[in-house]
Order: C-alpha cells, then structure tokens, then sequence
C-alpha cells in the first residue's frame, strides 16, 4: 500500500509550469527566435506578432510591463464564467470591463477576430473561437476575418491557395458553434473597407511611430499592420452598426497590433467616433512534448481538430507527463501534473468541471494513478471530441464553401 503524506501547503491545480512562473525574469533575454526580446539600450521589451517562437516566463511582469490588467479582479463581474476564465488561462485584458457593461445592459457590442489561413485549426484557434463564440452568445456581433493578406505578407501563401484554406478553417469555426447568421465573415483581400481604413489611418502614421511598435520590417509587414488595424476597427463602421465596444482575443504576442489599433482609435475618435478596442490575452500552452510551445514545426508538439484519429493518439500517448521513473516511485511519492502536458491539456480544453479536475489533480499528487492510465482515460475523452467535430465540420463544408463563394463575387485585384 502507497503512502500518502498530507499535502502543508495549498495546491493550485491550475498553477502553470514552472518554467512560466519565474520570479525572477520574463523572458529569455537573449535567446534567438525568441518574439519577447529585451532592448538593452531602451531597456524595453518587444513582441514580435509575425514570430512563432514566444517563451514567456512570467505573465504578472509582462502584464506589468506592458500595461495590460489582469483579469482575475473581474470575475465577481461575469456571471457563470467559463472554465478558461475562472482558472485564469485568459489571465489579462484591456477595458474588458466596457464590454462587459454592454453585455449586461444589453446594448450593442462586437467580438472580433481572425485567421491567417496557413492550415487546418489546432488547439490554439480552439481556444481562440471558444472565446469568440462566448461572447457571440452573451449577445456581441462576431466579426471573423481571413486574414490572407498577412498570410500572403508574412508566408508567402498566394490568395487562391489561403481561399482554399479558408473553407476548412470557416466551416471549423461554424462546427465549434460560431453562428452565421449572427456573424460577418470576410477574406481582407475581398474587403473593401478594410483596405480603405488602412489607406486613411496611414495619413495619420509616421514611420517612426510604426517602427517603434514593430521594429525594422519590409513595407509589407507595415501595411498587412495597418490592414489588422482596420480589421480591429471594422466593426465600429457605420454600416456595422457604428461605434461600440469591441473585444479582440489574442495571444500575448499580437498584443502590438492591439496596442497600434487603440492609438489610431484615438487618432481617429473626432472623426469616426471610434472607441478603443478591448482586448483578453490568453495563456500559451506547452507543446504535448513539453517544449515551450506548440509549433508546426515539431509535429509531435500539437495536432490539429482534422488529423487522423490514429496520430493524435500516438501523439497523447507519447506525450511528456510528470510521472515518476517507475511506478514504484509513482505510487509512494505521486507525480508531478504541474508538469504534465496531459493534465495541462485538460485544464485548458477537455475537462470543464473543476471537480473533475480537482480530482484528477489529487490522484496524480497522492499516486492512485499511473501515467500511462490516465493518458489513456484524456485520449478517450479527446477522441470522442475530435470524431463529433469532424463529424459537424463535414456537414458544414458546404456552408462555408458557400460563403467563400459570395466573397468570390466582390471584386480585387490581388
């Protein structure tokens, strides 16, 4: 029989890996690739929105450095909040609070958000469209865009391949729940005002000032900038019902774009009567290796919601966990799930109840459960969702062929 020692210190069963929780420093200074860099002669930190390598080891400091609040303090404000709020995966915001004052009161608010159509939807955009399909059902205008300009700028993809993409990525949103008919889906290359915005708002733009947020960059990087600006502000246009709160859920690493889009909101407020967009950043999860993030790069990191059944199972059951060397040693000291990337799986994506999770966190600590049989039990549960989205995905192919085909009829010279 295992012994089992009475914990002395509460346990937080949402509590990130370490590696995320330093004290000490928010970045890697100096490690190449990394998009949050330290300025030695400004003293200042960067992000970079078009880098893929984003390693943040304190989310409090950044939130500090950058001016962006934390949410906690806003959760006595939401009523019922979903799992990805109350455990703090989206753990900062900007004027969360006006949209959440419009939701109650019932006035006009809008969420927006994009894809860069660069392949099929992966946890990341999962997570993503669960937030925008929240605020859509709390009564908010969802404005969806493909952002296949930025995927032309920064991937080099041409247009008719990012509308192929875009088919699967729409009718993956629409199986995720995001309603069509309460929703405005648009390519950036087949929408005009978009591209207008970005015209207006350069008069109003320096290049000192666009250096300054991005750094030295080809003139593409800067326009596909200004075009996410008028992405951002889109919604607040007349024929979209005017001026009203907006929410954007980004990762950490868009926050420049959102930081460039209230300014020119404030530039811009005399003349259009914009308000300064919101905005939630969410936490970013390991890769199932238990590298620092999911990356295309390394397949073994991630999955996508349309890979064969068979590889993402290989993957969970491969994946990195915070197991003990044997099972002896399991079963005397328990593991370790703070650094397990399955537990971090469930309290990100597969298990909505706390209690749930609450329990599985403690029989991990107290070694009443092996490594390789839990990974069995999230596998099933992962799978189950995986069959049922596709399943929803497929029947919704056509509807979201018959969107890209409306866009079709807008007229562009890219």
């Amino acid at each position: 029989m295992s012994t089992y020692h009475k914990p002395t210190r509460q346990f937080n069963i949402y509590a990130m890996p370490k590696t995320f929780r330093s004290s000490e420093k928010i970045c890697h200074k100096k490690e190449a690739g990394n998009s949050l860099t330290y300025n030695e002669k400004s003293q200042r930190f960067t992000l970079d929105p078009w880098s893929s390598d984003l390693k943040v080891e304190d989310y409090e400091r950044l939130c500090q450095e950058f001016g962006i609040k934390p949410l906690k303090p806003l959760l006595p404000m939401i009523e019922n909040p979903p799992h990805f709020l109350r455990r703090g995966i989206i753990f900062g915001h900007r004027d969360l609070e006006l949209i959440l004052e419009a939701a109650k009161k019932n006035e006009p608010f809008a969420v927006m958000s994009g894809i860069k159509p660069t392949g099929d939807f992966h946890l990341g955009t999962l997570l993503t469209m669960r937030e925008i399909i929240y605020f859509q059902k709390a009564g908010g205008l969802a404005v969806y865009c493909i952002a296949d300009i930025e995927a032309y700028e920064d991937n080099n993809i041409p247009f008719d391949e990012s509308r192929q993409i875009a088919i699967g990525n729409i009718a993956d949103a629409l199986a995720l729940g995001l309603d069509p008919k309460r929703a405005y889906i648009y390519r950036q290359s087949k929408e005009r005002r978009v591209k207008d915005l970005a015209y207006l708002f350069g008069r109003g733009i320096t290049l000192s000032t666009i250096t300054a947020i991005y750094g030295e960059r080809h003139l593409g990087l800067y326009m596909s900038a200004l075009i996410q600006v008028a992405d951002i502000l889109l919604p607040q246009l007349k024929d979209l019902g005017g001026p009203k709160p907006t929410v954007v859920p980004v990762g950490i690493d868009q926050d420049p774009h959102i930081r460039f889009a209230r300014d020119v909101a404030h530039r811009f407020h005399e003349k259009l009567g914009f308000i300064p967009p919101s905005s939630t950043y969410h936490r970013i999860m390991r890769g199932l290796d238990g590298s620092p993030k999911m990356s295309k790069r390394n397949p073994m990191s991630y999955f996508t919601l349309n890979e064969d059944l068979e590889s993402i199972k290989w993957k969970l059951m491969n994946a990195y966990t915070g197991g003990r060397a044997t099972a002896k040693e399991q079963r005397e000291l328990g593991g370790i799930p703070e650094q397990c990337c399955i537990y971090e799986l469930c309290v990100f994506y597969f298990v909505e109840d706390d209690k749930e999770l609450l329990d599985m966190y403690m029989k991990c600590r107290r070694g009443e459960v092996l490594c390789g049989d839990c990974k069995i039990k999230v596998v099933e549960k992962v799978i189950k969702f995986i069959e049922e989205h596709q399943r929803r995905r497929n029947r919704f192919i056509d509807t979201a062929r018959s969107l890209i085909e409306e866009e079709d009829q807008k007229p562009s010279y890219l």
